[in-house]
């Protein structure tokens, strides 16, 4: 659907006093938002204002938001969604591109406490990454990952890494398959923290292969993640301290689960206020997105 189509004027007849200021015009809505690039603290306020301003950005103004920041990322996305429909809709997306989930403690994986979500100042997120999560049965499925978002737990422990990602077309996907062929039970107790829906432990489920753990930068079995029914993706590990001597790549063991060809650059932490990322940048090979956070 194009972005004239999805604008939709006012009608002159329809139009109060508040709205010939243009606050509910769309295509002056988008002209604002643009000018400002997209600012998702704004957006927010903006949809908090009233029922018709909601109703307006959770149409139109989250998709331009997300293509915005990842342009070719949701291009993918959207070429494996029926009428450009995104599972959870586009401010759910949003969220996820834009807000680290923080991390609660679950059946398999202990945390001494819980860490809040917040808003991340960048985020990069691969499809070479999401390569890593996916087990030998389930390649041929498309899964952007974001690097993980360092938090210190003290002193005595190692940094908790937190992570989360997309698949691309997940109602088709392999590990979809997997999950309903082999009957896995959605868990009780965590729903999705994006869009709210029930979610399988790929823990659980057996569908962690080791390769996760060199891409994050983490132990085997020192991690866990989750997949919701719409496809969405978060998980947490306990990062290996990294030092000059370290190489992630050697480690390769031969297993079933490790013949992944690495030609990203490997694991790239991001800290709380990491600024670095430039908006709608590519790495030549394509593989890489990267978004830009609130600035504030």
């Amino acid at each position: 659907m194009t972005l004239n189509r999805r604008l939709r004027p006012n009608p002159p007849s329809q139009r109060s006093d508040s709205d010939d200021l243009g606050i509910l015009n769309e295509q002056i809505l988008f002209l604002v938002f643009r000018s400002m690039k997209w600012d998702i603290q704004v957006l927010c306020s903006t949809a908090s204002v009233n029922h018709k301003l909601q109703a307006i950005v959770k149409r139109l103004l989250w998709r331009e938001l997300c293509a915005h920041s990842a342009p070719r990322m949701i291009e993918s996305l959207e070429s494996a969604a029926p009428s450009g429909r995104i599972g959870g809709g586009w401010h759910t997306l949003a969220k996820l591109m834009f807000f680290c989930c923080g991390c609660e403690p679950t059946l398999n994986f202990k945390v001494s406490r819980p860490t809040p979500g917040h808003f991340v100042k960048s985020s990069r997120f691969s499809k070479t990454s999401g390569q890593s999560f996916l087990t030998k049965r389930c390649r041929g499925d498309l899964l952007y990952v974001s690097d993980p978002c360092e938090h210190p737990m003290g002193e005595k422990e190692d940094d908790l890494g937190i992570y989360r990602g997309v698949f691309k077309g997940f109602d088709k996907s392999k590990t979809r398959a997997y999950l309903i062929g082999r009957r896995v039970k959605l868990e009780e107790r965590v729903r999705c923290p994006y869009c709210g829906a029930p979610e399988w432990s790929m823990t659980a489920a057996g569908l962690v292969p080791k390769s996760a753990a060199r891409r994050l930068g983490s132990h085997h079995g020192a991690l866990e993640y989750f997949v919701c029914v719409n496809g969405h993706m978060h998980g947490s590990c306990w990062l290996v301290p990294l030092s000059s001597d370290d190489n992630e790549d050697d480690e390769m063991d031969g297993s079933d689960d490790s013949d992944f060809d690495d030609n990203d650059g490997g694991v790239r932490r991001i800290g709380y206020d990491d600024r670095t990322a430039t908006n709608g940048s590519m790495c030549s090979m394509g593989e890489e997105v990267v978004v830009d956070g609130p600035a504030k």
